[in-house]
């Protein structure tokens, strides 16, 4: 007996089949439509349905790449399972390079929606009643904001025995433990009954192929995992996942232009100096240190700071599966532009 086929936006996509579907969004000033692009791969063979998004904020640009190319490498004739791939949620905030909506809001603040709110409220719901609803799991791809840069990482529910296992499979250098926020798609699926991983790596507006590849290599890494693909196609991570529970930003405690000693991956004592900030003359005004061990997985970019900014973002390690992340397989965004 054939599989059925999986309906989405109005159409259906039959079992071995992949096919472009578009989400109809709202209508510009100019009176051109705009629609939400989605891939959907419906495999032939029977599986979990989950979708994978990225550009949720518009200037996030990083997931985007990444889906294109796991798309790529996924074939409907020998996909067990379905996948729903929506590379730009956030499509006008993605038109214009920006993280929120026209009118400002976070459409990651703005779920589960309604389909009668804001533009952002309409968005979100659309996005829910399409594609949430009809998967079991979802991977959210993200990069840092603005001026910032991250570490690769999977944020997610490592209280939950199944989440915690795919957040591992995907084989990032640090998997965080996060509390659920208000309004974030990650909150809204959960209380659908959906699993969600959540997946920082890189900047806005701007690729690196460092987070790119661990994007990649984490999506096919997870769809082995939930036998979606056969495991003989599994890619091998470089890196050793670290379990973290908290994490916190060491603060400027002064403004001048800052610099840093230390590069995202770095394993880092409390007290460490990582950097300092100086005046315009270049006389030294403040030292930066860790106020915890732990892990770089965060770096404020912009070489302005004033007194209070964020500076460096440290996770503590409080699992070590199979050590420490080795020196020359240390992620950083910018070692991969040099």
């Amino acid at each position: 007996m054939a599989r059925e086929s999986f309906a989405i936006g109005g159409v259906r996509v039959r079992a071995g089949a992949s096919k472009p579907v578009e989400l109809p969004l709202t209508r510009l000033v100019t009176g051109g439509d705009v629609s939400i692009p989605v891939q959907v791969v419906h495999g032939k063979e029977p599986g979990p349905a989950i979708w994978v998004n990225a550009a949720i904020h518009g200037d996030e640009v990083v997931g985007v790449e990444v889906i294109r190319r796991v798309l790529g490498q996924l074939s409907a004739k020998t996909l067990s399972g379905t996948v729903v791939a929506v590379p730009v949620v956030n499509v006008l905030g993605f038109l214009s390079g920006d993280r929120y909506l026209p009118d400002r809001r976070d459409l990651n603040r703005s779920f589960p929606g309604s389909s009668r709110g804001s533009l952002a409220s309409r968005i979100a719901h659309l996005f829910m009643a399409e594609v949430v609803a009809k998967c079991s799991m979802g991977i959210d791809l993200h990069t840092a904001a603005d001026r910032r840069a991250n570490l690769p990482q999977v944020r997610a529910d490592l209280d939950d025995p199944e989440t915690r296992r795919l957040a591992l499979a995907f084989g990032a250098p640090v998997a965080l433990h996060a509390s659920l926020r208000d309004g974030s798609l990650r909150q809204a699926a959960r209380q659908a009954g959906a699993r969600v991983l959540l997946v920082e790596a890189g900047e806005a507006l701007r690729f690196d192929e460092v987070s790119i590849d661990a994007g990649v290599i984490g999506i096919q890494r997870v769809l082995a995992a939930l036998g979606m693909i056969p495991r003989d196609q599994e890619p091998e991570t470089p890196y050793t996942t670290l379990v973290s529970r908290s994490s916190s930003w060491v603060r400027a405690r002064a403004s001048g232009i800052l610099q840093l000693d230390v590069e995202l991956g770095d394993l880092v004592e409390e007290g460490r100096r990582l950097g300092g900030i100086s005046d315009t003359l270049g006389r030294r005004i403040r030292l930066v240190h860790a106020d915890r061990a732990g892990i770089v997985v965060g770096l404020n970019r912009a070489p302005l700071v004033n007194v209070g900014d964020a500076v460096v973002h440290v996770a503590a390690v409080n699992e070590e599966p199979g050590g420490h992340i080795a020196d020359e397989r240390r992620l950083t965004a910018s070692r991969s532009r040099r």
